[in-house]
């Protein structure tokens, strides 16, 4: 065979293996990358939790704007919720993160979390609920008749909101070190590696957040007592900025 015929041959070649690889769809291809090892009942209550994550941070947000406006001036206040609005929405984008990095896709077909509207979940009662919250959740602080200030009712309720953000992840983590494999009853898989991220990267925050919030619920209820609600803001609100 002449050097044409040879080169003839090495591009039909090639052509033909380019067009078998054209066939293949990029999705097609993902499917059968083996290192994807996340049981399913483990992804899917982490895409739970980022929607509990979210759900907090709109909650935290919306403390923020309304310590934030003109006719309350709270600075402290609104700094304070800001940032903790700011902190679970960073855990929400490291839960998506770490998802992502153990093969998990986002895409509408293969997850939930492409159908999360931001606008409808403020109005879902259901995920408010499974933070611990009342129909009510998104609704502005407000003083109270028995003597409370807006302050406290929101850290009484940010307190309550993080025990129960804490409670999920604690249920996560039970959850994806002791789930059953598809099909074979006596056996179980332990994702170590995600439970001791969720341990060392989440739940001593968690802590340190609860244990963050009690501290100021203690020291303004003393605030109270002594100067009356309104006052009591004021002054504590000085101490946040």
């Amino acid at each position: 065979m002449n050097k044409f015929g040879i080169l003839a041959a090495i591009i039909c070649v090639f052509a033909s293996v380019s067009a078998d690889t054209c066939d293949v769809s990029a999705r097609e291809h993902l499917n059968n990358i083996e290192f994807v090892d996340m049981k399913k009942g483990c992804v899917q209550l982490t895409e739970d939790q980022i929607k509990k994550e979210i759900t907090a941070s709109l909650k935290y947000l919306s403390y923020g704007a309304y310590f934030s406006q003109d006719n309350v001036n709270r600075p402290g206040y609104a700094k304070f919720y800001f940032d903790a609005a700011s902190e679970e929405r960073e855990h929400a984008h490291k839960l998506i993160e770490y998802l992502q990095m153990r093969g998990r896709y986002f895409d509408i077909q293969d997850t939930i979390i492409s159908n999360i509207n931001i606008g409808q979940l403020i109005k879902e009662s259901e995920q408010a609920k499974a933070l611990g919250l009342d129909h009510g959740w998104m609704k502005a602080p407000e003083p109270r008749a028995n003597g409370l200030s807006a302050g406290m009712e929101s850290l009484r309720t940010a307190l309550k909101m993080e025990y129960a953000v804490t409670e999920s992840i604690r249920n996560l983590i039970i959850a994806c070190e002791a789930e059953k494999v598809d099909g074979k009853n006596d056996e179980v898989f332990n994702d170590y590696h995600f439970v001791d991220y969720l341990t060392g990267e989440f739940l001593t925050e968690q802590y340190k957040g609860k244990r963050d919030i009690a501290g100021k619920i203690s020291t303004l209820g003393k605030m109270i007592k002594d100067n009356g609600g309104e006052l009591a803001d004021f002054l504590f609100d000085q101490k946040l900025q």
